[in-house]
């Protein structure tokens, strides 16, 4: 009787299959060597937002030109972590902090949680959402509309 209500899945014949769940269109892509990152769209019962499924089509292609931004960001984000370990400010860590001098080594630090595109302040985002070896506590996600990148959100809960 409850699958009466369920809404049937939507195949992309590029992306793969979604299913609708909590408001949104989940599914999976291959993301910077990482395969199987889920991948949520935004959309109505009958399906994902057309222009939601073309952004993601173009993520894959997309986050090549986004790595040096995104590594930059990350690393701009470890910076005050580093000087705070190195004043005393901050307790000893009991995994061993990460030696990051440079944006390109943080990303043996980092995991690729999850790929979305849903809209903020009105206009459809990417966002990818990271975990940190030097932030426990918070989830960060680069955000970018149309290709440009708007912001590195120190808190993000995925969608």
């Amino acid at each position: 009787m409850f699958g009466l209500f369920k809404t049937p899945p939507f195949h992309d014949s590029l992306l793969g299959e979604f299913s609708r769940s909590r408001g949104h269109w989940r599914g999976a892509i291959a993301l910077d060597g990482t395969s199987n990152v889920p991948l949520v769209l935004s959309g109505t019962r009958a399906g994902p937002d057309e222009h939601a499924i073309v952004m993601a089509r173009s993520l894959t292609s997309a986050f090549a030109s986004w790595r040096p931004t995104i590594e930059a960001e990350l690393f701009e984000h470890f910076s005050p972590y580093a000087e705070a370990l190195a004043a005393g400010q901050l307790p000893v860590p009991a995994e061993q902090f990460p030696s990051i001098n440079t944006p390109s080594q943080v990303w043996p630090h980092v995991s690729l949680v999850f790929a979305s595109v849903t809209p903020l302040d009105g206009e459809l985002t990417f966002e990818v959402g990271y975990t940190t070896a030097w932030d426990i506590e918070h989830m960060l996600g680069a955000r970018f509309q149309t290709s440009k990148f708007i912001e590195l959100c120190g808190s993000v809960v995925p969608p």
